[in-house]
């Protein structure tokens, strides 16, 4: 008996690789102009389109843009990222931490790349952002928030 559901794997490659042919990556050296183009290596290259692997996070965003597909799309519809995840990430306001650095970016340039230790990291800065805008009363809670968690 298989099992018809696709692998995060697959659904990754069942994105790319048809964007990746639209761009024009077909033909002899397609791979390489594509691992060339996103800093991947060809070997990865070859697997994340065999629908073997899900390329490091740290290419998301350079697959997205040499085929055309929006990073979102890209990371929801490739089974990296779950649509109530891309929806809170895409309702944080950068202003608010005065960076232009998504937890997203954060967590790939940490090299944090399991799916659960990027949920509990997205997790903790949400919770950190509603502690942020928590009123404090120094008077009334004399060992500040930190004493509270």
């Amino acid at each position: 008996m298989t099992d018809a559901t696709p692998t995060r794997a697959q659904r990754f490659r069942d994105i790319v690789v048809p964007a990746a042919e639209r761009a024009g990556y077909t033909g002899h050296g397609a791979k390489a102009r594509f691992a060339r183009d996103t800093g991947m290596a060809e070997s990865s290259v070859t697997r994340m389109w065999q629908g073997m692997a899900v390329p490091d996070a740290r290419f998301y965003d350079a697959i997205s843009q040499v085929i055309g597909v929006d990073l979102g799309t890209l990371l929801v519809e490739g089974g990296v990222l779950s649509p109530e995840s891309l929806q809170s990430l895409s309702e944080t306001d950068r202003s608010q931490v005065g960076s232009r650095l998504t937890p997203e970016e954060a967590a790939a340039r940490l090299g944090i790349q399991d799916e659960v230790s990027r949920q509990l990291f997205y997790a903790t800065i949400e919770r950190l952002k509603r502690l942020e805008d928590e009123p404090t009363d120094d008077t009334a809670n004399p060992g500040g928030t930190a004493a509270h968690m």
